[in-house]
């Protein structure tokens, strides 16, 4: 799919420097835009912690099934048979909770992890995306690629990387 793209982007750029002798490319980095982007270091602050705080409930959640577990592995042979049923439906359940909860916290497209990262991260890209409008503007781009996304950039010049003037219209706000 990249090469049938890569090879359709080819030849349009060719036809339009055939046509147009200004044809002007520029590409950014979005993942140093990202590390560098103020906004962007205290959306993934907040959405680490979140992660780390989820992460420590879980943990929490497994040691105590386990310690349940080592507890009813220790006193299951002298527990009826209803009794141990009802510790096996217990350790069961207490599985299912852990479960259940890392499936509402991380569980994909619906978990709360994802629905925090979008609310977080949406308006900073919006931002970026702006900003990246007004650089290509004002540098007179007819392209911009991504080179942390998804299109394989072989080489990039770096006479053509805007992703300082992207972080530099970011920062001043204008």
């Amino acid at each position: 799919m990249k090469t049938i793209v890569f090879i359709l982007l080819s030849f349009v750029t060719v036809n339009l420097v055939a046509q147009n002798n200004s044809l002007k490319i520029g590409w950014v980095d979005s993942q140093i835009i990202l590390q560098q982007y103020p906004p962007a270091i205290k959306a993934q602050s907040d959405l680490d912690a979140l992660t780390q705080k989820w992460s420590k409930k879980i943990d929490s959640m497994t040691k105590e099934l386990q310690q349940a577990y080592q507890t009813a592995q220790k006193q299951l042979a002298n527990m009826t048979p209803d009794k141990q049923k009802e510790v096996q439906q217990d350790l069961v359940m207490k599985e299912q909770k852990i479960q259940e909860f890392r499936q509402k916290k991380f569980g994909q497209p619906n978990g709360e992890f994802f629905a925090k990262q979008t609310e977080l991260m949406q308006p900073i890209k919006d931002k970026i995306m702006k900003a990246i409008e007004v650089v290509r503007k004002h540098e007179g781009m007819n392209y911009i690629f991504d080179k942390a996304g998804g299109v394989v950039v072989l080489y990039a010049d770096p006479e053509f990387d805007l992703t300082n003037a992207v972080l530099d219209k970011l920062k001043r706000g204008k």
